[in-house]
């Protein structure tokens, strides 16, 4: 089989297309593939049945296809310009490229499993001999043609949280399918107006389909929520309060600390992590020397035991022994006179229908918190973003849950 058939079979040329010559220069370790347009060839016009598209022009240009025997390959083509009854003037459109791509779409379907594999795009680059711009536009229009293809499915519960960006205080906002465990967008910021534009991608038939939203306490998302999705219950996440509760644990025990430590001796000392963490094992050696720890009737102590009774508050599933429970529990911790718990436990019974919201939903952003996880690699592979879109399109490839093929 001669050179340029053999290429017109791999590259599934069709009429009017066939190939030229290949050019295979073992200096440059290349092949370059010409393919040329049959003579005559006439194309009708979309704009008006009874007439032919005229040849305005034509343009010269290259793609890069998989390589061939790991030679770098290449396809030069001169492409028309086709000019309709109305006056427009198109570009034709080849078969085995999308309009505009400089490179083959068998070779933008190989860089997409690449990409998936691949935890850096360097590697990717290592393996393609493509340029950081081509991987990076291929991937954007691999997330632009997903989103597109997105179904208007209901969504039942959607998250909604922050996760930082940037270096400081630079957040964005993100929004999940909490059913699906996929990302559904994300946007800069976690303002008022953010919260509401990343609400607003859903829509109208899927944010009349939301039952419940989980999030924290943020006031920005809760007044999101009630614009955007009215009709669904807000869920305050349950580890955003064991969180603030750890937080005001640790607070009584610097105090506490503090205080014994000017008295003399302080048993505190390097116990930070002992009062936050989890013993499931309780003959562990940890779980001896805190148990040792939490027997000396310390603030502390008493700080720990309201933490962790709240813990059985996930437990109810009905909102009326859950509304008894967080009565009684919140009554105990007022009066345990420890400032920053009863702190943490107004906050809570200001959002005390967001809590018992629980009850009938049982959701949580468990899969926004694991997302977290996901992005913080994406940012530590990346080195970091220097624009939100590339950082967006990063996050929905590997998160999103998008149908990424090219047909």
């Amino acid at each position: 089989m001669k050179d340029a058939a053999l290429y017109e079979h791999l590259l599934e040329l069709k009429a009017p297309w066939s190939d030229k010559k290949v050019d295979l220069s073992l200096a440059d370790q290349r092949v370059v593939v010409e393919v040329v347009l049959k003579k005559g060839q006439v194309w009708g016009d979309p704009t008006d049945a009874t007439k032919r598209a005229h040849i305005n022009g034509w343009t010269e240009r290259q793609w890069r296809h998989l390589d061939t025997c790991q030679f770098e390959t290449l396809i030069k083509a001169r492409v028309p310009q086709l000019k309709y009854a109305d006056g427009t003037v198109e570009e034709l459109t080849v078969p085995w490229a999308e309009r505009y791509s400089r490179v083959t779409t068998l070779m933008v379907a190989f860089v997409i499993k690449l990409l998936q594999a691949c935890p850096t795009k360097q590697a990717v680059f290592t393996l393609t001999r493509l340029s950081w711009s081509t991987v990076n536009t291929i991937m954007n229009n691999a997330v632009v043609r997903g989103m597109l293809r997105r179904t208007e499915d209901e969504i039942s519960y959607i998250g909604i949280d922050e996760k930082s960006s940037e270096r400081g205080h630079t957040y964005a906002s993100i929004l999940t399918d909490i059913d699906s465990w996929r990302v559904l967008d994300l946007v800069p910021d976690r303002k008022l107006a953010a919260a509401v534009s990343l609400l607003e991608t859903l829509t109208p038939a899927q944010s009349a389909s939301v039952k419940a939203v989980a999030m924290d306490m943020w006031p920005a998302y809760t007044s999101a929520a009630k614009q955007c999705v009215a009709q669904a219950d807000i869920v305050h996440d349950k580890f955003h309060v064991t969180k603030y509760l750890g937080d005001a644990v640790d607070a009584v025990r610097k105090q506490e600390h503090r205080k014994l430590s000017q008295a003399g001796t302080s048993p505190l000392v390097g116990s930070k992590w002992a009062w936050l963490r989890k013993y499931p094992d309780g003959r562990s050696t940890e779980a001896v020397s805190f148990r040792a720890l939490n027997q000396l009737n310390l603030k502390t102590s008493r700080a720990w035991c309201i933490k962790e009774n709240f813990s059985h508050f996930g437990r109810y599933r009905y909102k009326g022994a859950a509304r008894n429970f967080f009565k009684a529990w919140s009554n105990n911790a007022m009066r345990s006179r420890l400032e920053p718990v009863k702190k943490v436990v107004k906050m809570l019974r200001r959002h005390e229908q967001g809590l018992l919201n629980y009850s009938q939903h049982g959701i949580s952003n468990a899969c926004a918190e694991g997302f977290k996880s996901a992005i913080q690699r994406i940012k530590a592979n990346a080195r970091g973003f220097r624009k939100f879109a590339n950082y967006r399109a990063r996050i929905l490839f590997h998160c999103g849950k998008l149908n990424l093929d090219m047909a």
